[in-house]
């Protein structure tokens, strides 16, 4: 029995350092011009060690995006999480957490943003995997703007959101990104309908 722990102990560390390569790998020649070959070297493991804890490429990358939703799983449960988007202090908090992962995991967002762009199926899960927390933003949207489809708003938000990260994360410091970010769409959410 020990014996099936230790393996199990390795099988888990091999799958977090192939998961840790293929971001370096990603970081330096992107997601579409990763190989596999270049994962598994980049982890010092053989190529067969890959397909032990992952079928292809995109269920690598579709590994990393459930550790990053688990990791923003984890950020609700923190201090300061409000549901009230009429509250401005609200949307910033879940403004600034985005942000955070953003930064922190930001090569793996340009992968998926790559995956999604070339591979409609990988898209489609990547949207799925993602439709929880949408559902929590149109939550919070249905309490601040009820007259609005609130899936539609989050929509809206979320969009913006990543949209003006990828083009802001290096550009402004991130409070005023940040604070740019709440007035706008906390001024959106308020609007008349």
């Amino acid at each position: 029995m020990a014996g099936t722990g230790v393996r199990k102990q390795r099988a888990a560390q091999t799958e977090v350092e192939l998961k840790a390569a293929a971001v370096r790998v990603f970081a330096r020649v992107g997601y579409l011009n990763a190989k596999i070959t270049d994962i598994t070297a980049e982890a010092g493991r053989a190529t067969g060690s890959f397909y032990q804890h992952f079928a292809s490429k995109e269920q690598l990358l579709q590994a990393l995006l459930a550790d990053l939703l688990a990791e923003g799983d984890e950020g609700a449960l923190a201090a300061g999480h409000s549901d009230d988007f009429s509250d401005r202090s609200a949307i910033r908090w879940h403004i600034e957490q985005f942000w955070q992962v953003y930064r922190r995991h930001r090569t793996v967002m340009e992968a998926l943003r790559q995956a999604a762009i070339v591979d409609p199926e990988f898209d489609r899960v990547q949207r799925e995997m993602m439709e929880p927390d949408l559902a929590h933003i149109a939550g919070h949207m249905a309490k601040a703007a009820p007259s609005a489809n609130p899936l539609v708003l989050a929509t809206i938000f979320s969009s913006v959101v990543s949209a003006f990260a990828d083009t802001w994360i290096d550009k402004l410091p991130d409070d005023e990104a940040i604070e740019t970010l709440t007035s706008f769409l906390y001024g959106g959410i308020r609007a008349p309908r």
